[in-house]
């Protein structure tokens, strides 16, 4: 007869994280519960014998914190605290390990596990199998009668109607629901009846039969508080009946077939638990002691893949086809994914179609919108829109499927916005291979398919310009065949895919899990619902900055001519050069290998830094009238241009991986070069503003550097500093010049920041104005009050030249290829780089976490309508309504100042410094 096994997941995830310490496997990850519930499911398949043990099981887990439960009773649960944080990171590694013994791992979105487990009861039941629910929850006891018991795991014994009995004072299970009402549950927040207990309400049911009895009968009960409260809650009783009644009328998940026991295999298991270097459990799989953590024939198979064949991928245009990938992806829990656009805007572009892979060249594609503008034009067989978004959503957000992508925030914004008509979709859970080889990698090579799939797999991509064409003959990819469009488009998948199979298990071994899962991966989604947002920009004022730009530089460019003795193009280098150096005769002047001279922002700034110099003036109007030319073209001008029509607002594109330290960079527009300290800079922030009735409220980390470097360098003096509240560059001023003025201050500020940047002499010297020798006397000075910093500096350079990487607090690494290069200004750039990497990118580490906390933090204080719109260095820019921004500040404040934690314990507070306006720069 089959035998059905339900394992209350849940229970044994709490189980297991209590009965430990905490504990960290060989990447640093907390895995205190991994490890308990895996020696517990290992325990349970010891336990279970032949003559009694189950042909059928799976593990049952809560989906979310949210069933329908909440939407009946706003307090249900209300009082139970958040999981604990080192908890939280294990919840998906869990998954894996119910995984890797090959068990179904079954949640639904809306129930509890215990609905689950009533449902798959029910329905084994009817079919004449026996049941076994591995839990001693109470909610569950309710579920026995014959042919269904329970198995408790602590105390090694078999639960069936005589133990609800004992425990419930004589009541059967089918009784227990009517006493769980009346007794309530100060755990769940179920209301209960108040003053009545387990015994009292075991008394009450025996005598009347059920609930609605006892509540009939009340009027006619002795008076006393008893009678007073069964009357006076009847409500609460009859709504705690619900609560804890457990649903068992839902579709099941999976059915009951698929649940059947096929045996253990043995590389998954063993893959599993040498990632996580439980060598306790791989010797009692191997059977032998100490047994070496080597890497598994699955995993050591993986750089053996064949080369990609495209012939092989397949087109998927009917509904059986379709039904048969996602299937496959369900079995597995894994599948790679990527989508085919219009375009390169995410916020823009409409969805074309959909690529797959499962494993190395089993890769698909499934068309949705090809056919082109022709009207007359017949459109390919394909599969309807609407039906493959409704099948693949589920697929895409079920956590028991890890969805992988290559820079997966562009395809969260496209399908996202293709799913707007049914509430969006949450991909979840994902692994992004743009990130995870940028944490490996960050500072050796580029991160985009092309360049890794030659680098890690010798394989070149299809290049898209040989699929759509180029200039006047390019096509929309939504124009190109389906053959054609097959090849292209499952290639990245599959591409994709064979870079996860690499990076991850490489990110363990290699140190950068740790970075990967608390800081990069979870700001992914983050990032691209930012970007959605996007934020209002005033286009009648940059019009007017645009004019008022233009007629700067008119004039600017008149007064430069009237210099030079005459006209010519302020834009070009050349002409520019020849002036400068030829016909003004200015000294120095230095030619590239075309024979230009420079007239770059270093050496403009050499010549307008000479007061006796005749190029001096020029010089410094050339400077002004190029960054009005700049800020003209690229915001004032181009941000018109940018405004989505869709949505009135402008949506810049963060990327996780293009500055080397970690920090995000902003592109389409960059919102990250505009002049921040400048007249000019502000008026242009001051065309970022709010939708009516809201405002902007800008949240900026107060010298965060320089906090962090007193941190790492553990320099006593910065710390107290800090610690105090003192002003960090007057004291710098004191230490070196003897006197705060308004001109040691300003030098002592310069020589704060250009140390942490391992400035030289020379810089110094023309920063501060000063001859080399009094720059080095300066940065002499310093390291002798701050010894610590220089110790930093040299204990970092030495560390480099040593491994060819730097780490921030939080393991991110940053490698510098030519911290041994023979040519000096590279080494000497490199060794430049490197002293700053582990400060740039603690700081960049520190603010993404506060990102990733703030949406959760925001909610729970019952502000949903406050957006993060921007992050910008070192600041994060939100939108909100007025009459949240009294609630807000103190959450925002709490979230930033607390973003390292628990992670890195720093020995210096964040400062925070919060504005609010109708602008951008309003808010400053």
């Amino acid at each position: 007869m089959p035998h059905l096994y339900l394992v209350d997941g849940s229970g044994y995830i709490f189980r297991a994280y209590h009965r430990l310490p905490p504990l960290t496997n060989k990447h640093g990850e907390p895995v205190g519960a991994v490890y308990g519930y895996t020696t517990m499911l290992w325990k349970l398949a010891d336990e279970v014998h032949a003559a009694d043990g189950p042909t059928h099981m799976a593990v049952i887990l809560d989906k979310s914190s949210k069933t329908f439960r909440n939407d009946l009773y706003d307090k249900y649960k209300a009082q139970r605290p958040p999981p604990p944080e080192d908890l939280v990171p294990q919840f998906p590694m869990i998954r894996d390990a119910t995984r890797a013994f090959s068990l179904p791992c079954i949640e639904t979105e809306g129930l509890e596990a215990d609905d689950i487990i009533a449902c798959y009861s029910k329905a084994a039941l009817a079919q004449g199998w026996e049941v076994t629910i591995v839990s001693s929850d109470k909610d569950l006891m309710q579920l026995i009668e014959p042919g269904l018991d329970m198995y408790d795991t602590m105390n090694n014994r078999r639960l069936g109607a005589e133990h609800v009995a004992e425990k419930f004072h004589g009541v059967t299970p089918a009784q227990l629901g009517d006493v769980l009402a009346l007794m309530g549950d100060s755990v769940d927040n179920v209301p209960g009846v108040p003053g009545v207990g387990p015994k009292t309400a075991a008394k009450l049911i025996l005598e009347h039969g059920d609930l609605e009895s006892v509540l009939a009968a009340a009027d006619g009960m002795k008076k006393g508080k008893l009678r007073d409260n069964l009357i006076e809650h009847a409500d609460m009783a009859r709504l705690s009946k619900v609560l804890v009644s457990l649903k068992c009328d839902v579709a099941l998940p999976e059915p009951l077939e698929d649940l059947e026991l096929k045996g253990i295999p043995d590389a998954p298991l063993r893959a599993f638990l040498e990632h996580h270097g439980f060598k306790s459990l791989l010797a009692k799989l191997s059977a032998v002691a100490d047994a070496p953590v080597a890497e598994s024939t699955v995993v050591a198979d993986m750089d053996e893949d064949e080369p990609c064949k495209h012939d092989d991928y397949e087109t998927v245009v009917d509904e059986a086809a379709l039904d048969r990938w996602i299937t496959v992806a369900k079995h597995q829990g894994w599948i790679a994914i990527d989508t085919e656009t219009t375009g390169i805007d995410a916020t823009r572009a409409d969805l074309v179609g959909i690529s797959m892979a499962l494993h190395p060249n089993l890769a698909c594609y499934v068309p949705i919108a090809h056919g082109g503008t022709d009207l007359l034009a017949e459109n390919p067989v394909q599969l309807d829109r609407a039906l493959v978004l409704a099948k693949l959503k589920p697929l895409l957000e079920d956590p028991s499927v890890l969805k992988i992508g290559h820079n997966l925030k562009y395809d969260m914004i496209v399908l996202d916005r293709a799913y707007a008509s049914t509430g969006g979709v949450q991909i979840a859970p994902f692994d992004d291979t743009i990130v995870m080889s940028f944490d490996l990698d960050a500072g050796l090579h580029g991160h985009g398919m092309d360049e890794l799939a030659a680098t890690h797999l010798s394989h070149s991509c299809i290049a898209f310009k040989d699929v759509v064409g180029t200039g006047k003959t390019q096509r929309t990819f939504n124009e190109i065949d389906l053959k054609a469009a097959t090849r292209y488009a499952a290639e990245d998948a599959d591409v994709t895919l064979r870079l996860w199979r690499r990076f991850k298990r490489r990110l363990p071994a290699e140190g950068s899990t740790r970075v990967y899962e608390m800081v990069d991966r979870p700001l992914v989604p983050v990032i691209a619902q930012m970007e959605m947002h996007g934020i209002k920009v005033d286009a009648a004022k940059l019009s007017k900055l645009s004019t008022e730009f233009a007629g700067q530089m008119a004039s600017l460019e008149t007064e430069i001519h009237a210099l030079a003795g005459g006209p010519f193009t302020i834009g070009s280098p050349k002409q520019l050069g020849d002036v400068l150096f030829e016909k003004m005769g200015i000294k120095g002047g230095r030619k590239g290998k075309s024979g230009v001279y420079s007239t770059d922002v270093t050496e403009l700034e050499r010549i307008a830094a000479d007061k006796d110099s005749p190029g001096a003036v020029i010089a410094r109007k050339v400077l002004d009238w190029r960054q009005l030319s700049k800020l003209k073209s690229t915001y004032t001008d181009a941000l018109q241009a940018q405004i989505n029509p869709a949505t009135g607002r402008v949506h810049t594109s963060y990327s996780l991986t293009g500055a080397q330290t970690g920090r995000l960079s902003s592109t389409d527009p960059n919102l990250q070069n505009i002049p921040i300290r400048t007249e000019i800079g502000r008026q242009i922030r001051d065309a970022f503003v709010a939708e009516p009735g809201n405002v902007i409220l800008a949240a900026d980390y107060s010298q965060i550097e320089l906090r962090l470097a007193a941190h790492m360098a553990n320099v006593p003096a910065l710390k107290a500093a800090f610690a105090n509240g003192d002003d960090i560059h007057s004291l710098t001023a004191q230490e070196l010049f003897g006197e705060v003025n308004r001109d040691t201050r300003g030098r002592a500020k310069t020589i704060n920041f250009a140390i942490l940047y391992g400035i030289s002499r020379w810089g110094l010297a023309g920063r501060l104005d000063v001859s080399a020798d009094e720059a080095q006397a300066m940065i002499d000075r310093y390291f002798d009050r701050f010894p610590g910093i220089s110790n930093y500096i040299v204990e970092t350079t030495e560390s480099v030249r040593a491994s060819g990487f730097t780490t921030t607090l939080f393991g991110r690494k940053t490698h510098f290829p030519r911290i041994r290069s023979k040519i000096q200004h590279e080494r000497q750039g490199a060794e430049r780089a490197a002293i700053n990497a582990p400060i740039q990118g603690t700081s960049a580490d520190i603010i993404k976490r506060a990102m990733v906390r703030m949406g959760p933090a925001l909610l729970e204080a019952g502000l949903p309508n406050v957006r993060m719109l921007l992050q910008v260095h070192d600041e994060l820019v939100f939108e909100l309504p007025e009459g949240d921004v009294a609630a807000a500040k103190p959450v925002i404040e709490r979230v930033m100042a607390t973003a390292a934690l628990p992670a890195v314990t720093l020995d210096v507070p964040l400062g925070i410094e919060i504005g609010t306006g109708l602008s951008w720069g309003a808010a400053h």
